[in-house]
């Protein structure tokens, strides 16, 4: 067992001998009945969603075969053992009661038989087989149980207590033993001890056929799949974790071209799945796993079957089963009425493409149809976003910055439906567009046309979403927050009506599901774009856990106004008062005003101040603006902080030289502004500050999508590949490359071919793409 101070040991419970004389045979524990039937199990049923696996209280961890021993099959993984065993104490210390059932002896059992093999042959054998022969001797094979009874041993010397718990068959069947055994682990999980049990290997009868796993009533211990679930039903456990080799249940042997790992697993569907190869060490293999899971699953615990030997997942994939992140395969009785997210980006992308190869009128034509719904159907919208405004204000959780956002208006929707049919004019010659043309050679000519990047995934959605993505013809996943479930349903159902009037209803899909944004960015087969939109920390977090999907975002605004000893004093009250005060939760908000210090003592300086005081603006002091001022403001924190409210940093800085230097270390690329008179000033700090978005004498809000007439934005990339800044409708396109020859060949150019290249540059002509119908 793990004890509190993290050290582990072994309780001995065997079947014969003066062993049970270790446990309190004479204690009984009325209150923990012994049950023969799961379904009656007094703690209720399953957990319904992964999600809910996080209130799991009292947790069993199986280690596979494969998991504790290593790859030669000789000996034990130690390094895994001591990470697993650091997230199980982790897990316990933070008040969950933890038994493990691991395997081992066998291994270690193979590995000392085999040392003894060898050592046995005698000397002469040895030299006259040779270094070489003896390096590849084959070894007979050692019986399983003969090998447990020779590793028990040494299993136990790895650890400062030699005592272990080891079960077989007869301790669950005879109702004695069964008490006994129940009152040690509750007594053990009491004084705050991880138990670890095992099955007696070496006087466990040979595996029968699984006659008793038709039904639900009794379940025989052949391996230690059968003897988790087994423990975790009669010590009602809330989640058995079985680790194995193998991410977890496909449906088709893993290895297979179109082998899927299953998210979750449900008892009506192993019908529908074929088995694959037992693991390369135990008795055990996945079909047995299935079975014992879905035993446990019907006595009330839930199962998770996940991969335990990867060395980039094995230090936290306890953990992160339990905070119910999408880790191997879950098994549970509720099936959702909808399809999952795998099934519904399936949808999503095969109805992107046909939406792709539809003729830009037709694209155009679903745009104006969603125009038209907003105004026809504009009631239900209103009506359902003041149920989600409702909520949101009672719940009292969210700033008002946001629920502004949040709010719909007649306004709001008529300023939509322009937007819509403003983009299904602009937006025709997007797609297929031709970008480049060369002639190769004669007869071969090459053309780079634009294309849809494919499936993308927004989160927090909004409708405006859904209109450039039409427009450039993407697959859209839409995970929409509680606070807009109710909008964001009727909308979505506007923009699958819209989409229907050409057959491509499905291109758009709203993710309803439980699943949080972190699980679907695992999605890397899947999903080709990423675009968060959101605080700077939701942007951060789908960063760190998109690891295989580009993420098209900022994780902050903070955005810069230099305020130069040369600008004009009424362009410097507006345009601060602007970049500041018209919206403060926006990205594109000033959060730093950088001061000349010849400003400093200046009508100008109390002027900026009287204006902020005036919009009631919380001024925080930079290190170098505090050290002027006998009395300062608050001094800031940090120069690099978001405010996203009435509250920005003023710094004073020698000159633009300086100010460009303090941007490029404080700021975060998004969008910074002079305000000058000096031209010459002006041109410079546009040329060296490195950000997506530098302007001269503007407000910072103007770096928007719609403010720079590209119909529509999607988001703001301070990334520097594929788009940067403001992103429209251009930033949904990636390009491809279309060759059209006439039996070319690489060999006609070679030393010794006919033909040579020419690389001539040619005019660039519509292209045919667009006026394409699919088939």
């Amino acid at each position: 067992f793990l004890s509190s101070t993290g050290r582990l040991c072994w309780v001995l419970y065997c079947h014969g001998g003066g062993c049970r004389g270790l446990l309190p045979a004479a204690r009984h524990w009325s209150n923990v009945p012994f049950l023969t039937v799961p379904l009656a199990r007094a703690h209720g049923k399953s957990f319904a969603h992964r999600s809910d696996l996080r209130r799991a209280k009292r947790i069993v961890v199986k280690l596979g075969s494969a998991v504790v021993t290593r790859g030669d099959e000789c000996g034990l993984a130690l390094g895994r053992l001591a990470s697993i065993v650091e997230q199980v104490a982790m897990l316990q210390n933070q008040g969950r009661e933890m038994m493990i059932v691991t395997s081992g002896a066998v291994a270690f059992g193979k590995q000392r038989l085999r040392h003894e093999i060898l050592l046995s042959q005698s000397v002469r054998q040895a030299l006259h087989s040779g270094q070489n022969q003896l390096k590849d001797m084959s070894l007979p094979v050692l019986e399983a149980r003969a090998c447990a009874a020779a590793g028990q041993s040494g299993l136990m010397a790895l650890y400062e207590f030699n005592i272990e718990i080891l079960v077989t068959n007869l301790d669950f069947h005879d109702e004695q033993k069964r008490r006994n055994l129940n009152s040690t682990l509750h007594e053990l999980l009491r004084m705050n001890i991880v138990p670890i049990i095992n099955t007696n290997d070496a006087v466990v009868p040979p595996p029968e056929p699984n006659s008793d796993l038709q039904g639900v009533n009794v379940i025989s211990i052949k391996d230690n799949d059968s003897l988790a679930a087994r423990l975790a039903v009669e010590m009602r456990a809330d989640l058995l974790i079985a680790l194995s080799d193998v991410e977890g249940l496909y449906d088709s042997p893993p290895g297979t071209d179109d082998a899927k790992l299953l998210d979750t697993f449900y008892p009506g569907d192993q019908q529908s799945i074929t088995y694959g190869t037992k693991s390369r060490v135990g008795i055990g293999g996945m079909e047995a796993k299935v079975k014992a899971a879905l035993w446990a699953l019907q006595g009330g615990t839930s199962v998770v079957i996940a991969n335990g030997t990867h060395p980039k997942v094995t230090g936290h994939v306890i953990t992160d089963i339990v905070e119910g992140k999408k880790v191997g395969t879950f098994f549970s009785e509720v099936k959702p009425a909808g399809p999952t997210v795998e099934q519904q980006t399936d949808m999503a992308r095969t109805a992107g493409r046909a939406l792709a190869s539809l003729l830009p009128e037709q694209r155009s034509e679903i745009i104006y149809t969603m125009a038209d719904l907003l105004t026809e159907k504009r009631e239900e919208i209103l009506s359902a976003n003041k149920k989600d405004m409702e909520f949101a204000v009672n719940s009292g959780r969210m700033p008002p910055p946001l629920l502004k956002r949040l709010s719909l208006s007649s306004s709001k929707l008529n300023s939509l439906a322009i937007g819509l049919r403003q983009i299904a004019v602009s937006s025709q010659d997007s797609v297929g567009r031709v970008v480049r043309r060369t002639r190769v050679a004669n007869n071969l000519e090459l053309e780079q046309i634009t294309v849809p990047i494919g499936v993308l995934l927004v989160a927090p959605s909004r409708v405006s979403h859904a209109r450039t993505s039409i427009a450039s013809g993407n697959a859209l996943l839409l995970k929409g927050g509680r606070e807009a479930a109710n909008s964001n349903r009727v909308l979505h159902e506007l923009a699958q009506e819209a989409l229907s009037i050409h057959g491509v209803r499905d291109a758009i899909q709203l993710v309803s599901t439980r699943e949080e944004v972190e699980d679907l960015c695992r999605l890397e087969k899947m999903i080709d774009l990423i675009i968060p939109r959101g605080s700077s920390q939701l942007v951060r977090d789908i960063q760190r856990a998109a690891k295989g999907i580009p993420v098209l975002g900022h994780s902050e605004g903070i955005c810069h106004v230099y305020v130069d000893h040369e600008a004009s004093l009424d362009k410097v009250i507006k345009i601060v008062r602007d970049s500041k005060c018209d919206y403060p939760a926006a990205c594109n908000a000033m959060e730093t005003l950088l001061i000349h210090r010849d400003v400093l003592r200046s009508p100008m300086f109390d002027q900026i101040i009287d204006m902020l005081r005036t919009e009631n603006v919380k001024v925080h002091a930079g290190p170098r603006f505090a050290s002027y001022l006998t009395f300062s403001p608050s001094e800031v924190k940090s120069l690099r902080t978001e405010y996203g409210d009435l509250e920005c940093c003023i710094e004073v800085v020698d000159g633009m030289l300086e100010a460009v230097d303090h941007i490029h270390k404080y700021g975060s690329s998004h969008t910074d502004v002079i305000v000058t008179e000096n031209e010459e000033t002006a041109e410079q700090f546009l040329q060296l500050v490195d950000s997506a978005c530098v302007f001269w004498n503007t407000s910072s809000r103007f770096s928007d999508g719609y403010r720079f007439g590209l119909g529509a934005e999607v988001g703001i990339s301070t990334a520097r590949i594929h788009a940067r800044g403001p992103v429209g409708l251009e930033g949904l396109l990636t390009t491809k490359w279309v060759l059209r020859g006439d039996g070319h060949t690489a060999a006609d150019f070679s030393e010794q071919g006919s033909m040579k290249y020419l690389h001539e540059n040619l005019p660039v002509a519509p292209s045919l793409h667009g006026q394409r119908t699919s088939n």
